[in-house]
């Protein structure tokens, strides 16, 4: 495969604030790891050639509150090559990026003598019933079909990183925060450690979102989001500042003014649905994700009518299955993207823009 070149301004963010916070949310529901996990048959490689999105066009573009106008790095890395996504992308290695190699603590304060040690992830990628090896990008886009969505249950990605990295040892390739802002925290020809059987042929992102509850449970949403004279916006607990979200006065909205309700594994759950800025930064990764590793299809599963999906899919159709889904449709105990999730509305505009 040859080397691609995709030149865009590589300015980085202003240096967000360490956090010094200590408490932390350790919640069950956003990530699983699976370090003996069954391999999964992969097709055979493919020649890659990929090519980035056009540039939006206005209708496309989202304010982000005007105030992210400096120069922002867009680049993800895979398989050691940088790709543009036209969004703000902090690497693991960039000032104030989170980096999911580190095997120390990644917070200050004393590390608790039951803490996670060693790697948090299994370097590199299983190759049918090889040993794992560091693929090229060639060899990534054989193995690679599926792009699996999480919300971290955090609320921010400052929080997310703090619980997978220092609470409970496991990892995720891409975090998504309320203002767009996407966190590399691994190239994505490593292993992550988010969704037991997917891991080996996924990638996986955590998108900022305390979550969905149960009609009688929603009042728990009141914690995270207040009303305003425009409506519904997300409010931090103090207890976390400014959540290190790296938009300066940064108001988050829900993309849809009211809570969600909708059944996910049988179970009646409302949501806040994400923010428009999440939405447009999911979009432009998901476009060049399914370009440069072409066996994740633009889709979601699916019943018999054609409606995406809301429950754990079948051995078998999860075995078969390439392309977008939730930690729900992998395990019968998770809830995540969640009923605000608005999948047809996203794949529509990431086959658009396709």
């Amino acid at each position: 495969m040859g080397q691609h070149s995709f030149e865009s301004a590589r300015q980085s963010f202003s240096v967000a604030r360490r956090c010094t916070l200590v408490c932390a949310l350790i919640f069950a529901g956003a990530c699983d790891s699976e370090k003996d996990t069954p391999q999964v048959p992969l097709p055979s490689a493919p020649s890659v050639t990929p090519t980035l999105p056009e540039q939006p066009t206005p209708q496309d573009t989202i304010d982000v509150n005007a105030a992210a106008t400096e120069p922002f790095n867009d680049e993800i890395v895979i398989a050691g090559q940088r790709f543009s996504i036209g969004a703000p992308v902090v690497l693991w290695s960039d000032p104030g990026g989170y980096d999911a190699y580190s095997t120390e603590p990644f917070f200050e304060g004393e590390p608790r003598a039951d803490g996670p040690t060693g790697l948090r992830y299994k370097p590199g990628r299983a190759r049918g019933t090889e040993d794992f090896i560091e693929p090229s990008l060639n060899e990534l886009a054989s193995l690679i079909d599926q792009f699996v969505l999480h919300f971290d249950v955090c609320g921010v990605s400052r929080q997310c990183f703090k619980v997978l990295q220092d609470i409970r040892g496991l990892s995720v390739h891409f975090m998504l925060d309320i203002d767009g802002t996407l966190y590399q925290t691994l190239d994505l020809r490593e292993t992550a450690w988010h969704a037991r059987q997917a891991n080996p042929r996924s990638i996986g992102i955590e998108i900022a979102n305390i979550g969905a509850y149960a009609p009688d449970r929603a009042s728990d949403l009141d914690k995270w989001y207040t009303l305003d004279e425009f409506g519904w916006r997300i409010a931090l607990p103090e207890r976390l500042g400014d959540g290190g979200v790296r938009t300066p006065d940064f108001v988050g909205r829900p993309a849809r003014p009211e809570r969600v309700r909708g059944v996910i594994q049988n179970d009646e759950l409302e949501q806040f649905d994400f923010t428009a800025q999440q939405y447009d930064t999911l979009v432009k990764l998901s476009v060049v994700l399914c370009k440069v590793l072409p066996n994740i299809e633009p889709d979601a599963p699916r019943d018999a009518r054609g409606i995406v999906r809301t429950g754990a899919l079948s051995p078998g159709d999860f075995e078969s299955f390439r392309g977008i889904l939730g930690h729900d449709h992998i395990t019968s105990g998770k809830s995540d993207p969640g009923p605000a999730m608005d999948w047809e509305r996203f794949l529509d505009r990431v086959r658009e823009k396709l």
